[in-house]
């Protein structure tokens, strides 16, 4: 009786067969130890706690992240649960995480506001924002921290502000405020490019109104002689003297020595040209 010989197999088919059971064997022995890892081994919180501190100290950002989630998950109350939260915060933080860290610290300040370290929390957020997308830009181009998108500046400083009205003794705040300084001046200077940009543009009302915002939210920076400067000359092109004359006012009692009065008083130049009004 006639009998088929089996099918040869190609080469080329064999290598395939073994390495896709190759990859098998490697991603099943790669889930047994994930969930070797994950399984609940009845280790007390206080002891995943230290582990995870550990981590932390010794700058091991992801498996300080992991060892802290694993904590909040088999633990989700008590008090190291709740140091947890804080610390994987500055993690995340550490770790270049920008969004996770902010998300974690507000959702520490919503669920332990009373907790004796919530002022940390404010911290975190307002250095979050300040180092992990202001700081990087003033290390790598200091000249361009002023031109670029001042969203997280402005955040920065509400959660620094807040820290300070809610916390004025804590131990955070004397940084806060130093952080402050710097984020104010640059924030003023930004608003006052813009209305430069207006004012190029003859657009006045929208170069005084910035010009206004600036000294209503940033008084005292190195940049408000400007602003009343770009005040003044966006009331004269707009056909306010009044407003006009009270702005400059202002600036020859607040900066005599400021370019724009010097310009002015002596007639001279652009900016006397602007000067609408005689000398006394």
């Amino acid at each position: 009786m006639y009998s088929a010989s089996p099918p040869l197999r190609s080469p080329l088919g064999s290598r395939l067969l073994i390495i896709f059971l190759i990859t098998l064997c490697m991603f099943t022995l790669s889930a047994c130890r994930k969930d070797k890892d994950d399984i609940d081994d009845g280790r007390p919180a206080a002891q995943m706690y230290e582990q995870a501190k550990n981590y932390l100290n010794g700058q091991n950002w992801s498996r300080a992240i992991h060892a802290y989630q694993q904590l909040s998950t088999r633990y989700p109350f008590g008090r190291y649960t709740e140091q947890a939260q804080l610390e994987l915060a500055y993690a995340y933080h550490k770790g270049g995480r920008a969004e996770a860290a902010l998300s974690t610290a507000d959702r520490f300040i919503r669920t332990y506001p009373s907790h004796p370290n919530v002022d940390y929390a404010f911290y975190l957020r307002g250095l979050t924002n300040y180092e992990q997308r202001i700081g990087f830009m003033e290390r790598m181009m200091p000249s361009r921290v002023r031109d670029r998108d001042q969203t997280a500046a402005r955040e920065s400083f509400r959660d620094f502000d807040e820290l300070i009205r809610r916390f004025p003794d804590s131990r955070y705040a004397p940084d806060a405020r130093q952080r402050m300084v710097f984020l104010r001046n640059n924030l003023s200077f930004y608003e006052l490019d813009v209305a430069r940009y207006y004012m190029r543009r003859k657009a006045y009302v929208a170069a005084a109104n910035r010009a206004r915002f600036t000294l209503e939210t940033y008084p005292g920076t190195p940049e408000t002689a400007n602003a009343l400067e770009i005040l003044h000359v966006s009331y004269t092109e707009m056909g306010l003297p009044e407003l006009a004359e009270d702005t400059m006012k202002v600036l020859v009692l607040n900066y005599p020595d400021h370019p724009y009065v010097t310009g002015v008083s002596n007639k001279g130049g652009f900016f006397g040209r602007l000067w609408p009004f005689g000398k006394d």
